[in-house]
């Protein structure tokens, strides 16, 4: 009967953490409990169960189990072995001996644990034996690879000065206020800035075990391909710090670089390695506890960015204190899951739960593409921070019923962000009008030379002239294809991309209009008698200058070299103009382009 008050308190406490069985193995682990709970009362054959003795028996269980382990002399045993192991050897025994004292200590925690649910009221004796073994179980902490939380006598990686140096490094600095006094750091370590960061912003615990791990991973490594610390306290070096910072914060940079806002760092180059790795720690500690945000990389940057700023206040006081936009005011606390990410899930699995599983058409609902582009433009900061909940952005939409979606708060809500797929066979000239203007110039171009004969002459010449009204209609019919295709998405895109699309149809437009008017005057001039030809001159200058500036555009935009430093006069107002009438600004795909000797070499062909 030993075995069932720790089957009963073990399916107790399950069922209170996941009462619906929605985690991993939980139903299996609950049915394997309840069978065996099942088993044992089937023994008493209806009889009643006395439960008065339960505690009793888990106690006298708890004294035997030591006794019979001689848990007293476990831990002298693995000194013994492990200080003669270097010398003979004996490393297998070793092995052994360790695993079974953690075993042993293990199982001692769970009834441990188990009694100080069950009962207050432990002999006192007991009590001092329970919190001293609990002591020793201090390397039986959870970790993947380092454990810095817990003291360890058989890991070898936590000698390694590249580790010791980057463990260091995560240290409390000065610069950071005080922790409060309650706050709990285990006794193995002493604090370091993502526990400043834990308190702060409420992150999970054993996210933040992760994140130090990884952290202190990136580090070492890095450090490791400079140089090995040979130093008494090995301490790492600044490039390493630098080489990480920039590796992990990449994106956030390009992020603040594409919307041209400054970064919050105001001089990067003038911020402490400290700085530095607490903006690292911090990012994975918002990556690490993302869920599924983490397929909008632009919404982190967003986040981390407040995030920095609301950590830079904190950070002039002497106390350190929760931070508004993660503090609940309630009795949960301060949680960064449930005051930052979980309103964006909410959101997204609204969103997801009402595609009638990919049936619904693709303008009536929003995917992971139409969230995170929201964070391409600078009307992502409408969102505020803390989020403003009464934003469009998080308006959640209403159930579909009978294939019609309607949403909350009517158009108020927001919807595609910047494409809309529309299922037609106009795609087939719309997304391949390069090759369609090229065949139908060239095939143009061509037959006038055919039914010339081969001559070249000014007769000739006027015809061939006639691909320029060809190229401008043809670039007409592109623009309406870009306004048919755009439908659904006007009210929510980017009011610069509608723009773009709506400017593109007005000159496109007139210069059908103009181009094919004076072609046709100059037409019109051949038939006469004594003409001066004044509208060919003027035509032939017009279309010289429009082939010339296209020329040149597409010579800057086209040749690798002159991309990267068109790129690095974005901050030019007349560049950007120039750049964003010939292609949309978008943040992914910006920089995709062959090498400079690439291109030169594929360009004959």
């Amino acid at each position: 009967m030993k075995i069932q008050p720790l089957c009963e308190h073990a399916y107790s406490l399950a069922q209170n953490l996941d009462p619906n069985s929605e985690g991993r193995g939980v139903l299996q682990f609950k049915t394997g409990l309840m069978s065996v709970i099942k088993q044992k009362l089937a023994k008493r054959e209806g009889g009643t169960i006395d439960r008065s003795q339960d505690i009793a028996r888990l106690q006298e269980f708890y004294k035997s189990y030591r006794e019979s382990n001689n848990v007293d002399k476990l831990q002298e045993e693995e000194m013994q072995l492990r200080e003669s192991g270097a010398l003979t050897g004996n490393l297998g025994e070793l092995e052994r001996t360790t695993v079974k004292r953690k075993r042993v200590f293990a199982t001692l925690k769970v009834l441990g644990s188990v009694l100080e649910q069950l009962t207050d009221e432990l002999p006192e004796e007991l009590k001092r034996v329970i919190e001293a073994d609990a002591t020793m179980t201090e390397d039986l902490i959870a970790y993947n690879i380092i454990p810095l939380d817990g003291q360890t006598m058989t890991n070898a990686i936590v000698s390694f000065p590249e580790v010791r140096a980057a463990a260091a490094a995560l240290k409390y600095f000065q610069g950071l206020p005080q922790l409060p006094v309650d706050f709990p750091i285990p006794a193995s370590r002493s604090p370091d800035m993502l526990d400043f960061l834990h308190y702060i912003f409420g992150f999970q615990k054993d996210n933040v075990s992760n994140q130090r791990e990884h952290v202190v991973h990136l580090l070492a490594n890095e450090q490791s391909r400079l140089r090995i610390p040979d130093e008494t306290e090995p301490k790492l070096d600044e490039a390493a710090v630098q080489k990480v910072f920039l590796k992990s914060l990449d994106n956030y940079i390009k992020w603040c670089s594409y919307l041209c806002i400054q970064p919050v760092w105001s001089n990067l180059e003038a911020a402490s390695k400290e700085k530095k790795l607490l903006f690292v720690s911090l990012y994975f500690l918002i990556w690490g506890e993302a869920a599924n945000v983490r397929f909008l990389p632009e919404c982190l940057c967003y986040i981390f960015h407040h995030m920095v700023r609301e950590m830079d206040e904190i950070s002039r006081q002497q106390i350190a204190q929760p931070a508004k936009s993660c503090d609940s005011n309630s009795e949960n606390g301060v949680s960064f899951l449930d005051q930052v990410i979980t309103p964006l899930y909410d959101v997204i699995a609204a969103e997801a739960g009402n595609n009638d599983n990919g049936r619904a058409s693709h303008s009536s609902w929003r995917n992971y593409d139409d969230f995170n582009e929201y964070f391409w433009s600078l009307n992502c900061f409408e969102l505020s921070w803390p989020w403003r909940p009464t934003s469009s952005f998080f308006l959640k939409p209403k159930p579909r019923t009978k294939y019609l979606l309607k949403t909350a708060g009517g158009s108020q809500r927001r919807g595609k962000t910047s494409f809309v797929e529309h299922r037609t066979f106009l795609h087939l000239y719309h997304s391949f009008h390069r090759l369609w203007i090229f065949l139908v110039m060239m095939f143009q171009g061509l037959t006038i030379i055919a039914f010339n004969d081969g001559k070249f002459n000014s007769k000739t010449l006027r015809e061939i002239l006639s691909l320029g009204p060809t190229f401008v209609v043809m670039k007409f019919i592109e623009s309406v294809l870009d306004l048919i295709m755009m439908h659904g998405a006007y009210s929510t895109s980017r009011r610069l991309a509608v723009a773009r699309i709506f400017l593109r149809f007005v000159w496109y437009s007139c210069a059908s209009v103009f181009i094919s008017f004076i072609y046709v005057k100059a037409l019109q001039e051949e038939s006469k008698q004594n003409s001066n030809s004044v509208f060919l001159r003027f035509y032939m200058i017009v279309v010289g200058i429009y082939a010339g500036v296209q020329f040149f555009i597409s010579f800057l935009m086209r040749i690798p070299a002159c991309h990267t430093m068109t790129n690095q006069c974005d901050h030019w107002p007349f560049i950007r103009f120039i750049k964003w009438m010939r292609q949309e600004r978008y943040y992914v795909g910006r920089g995709m382009y062959e090498r400079t000797t690439d291109f030169i070499l594929s360009s004959p062909w």
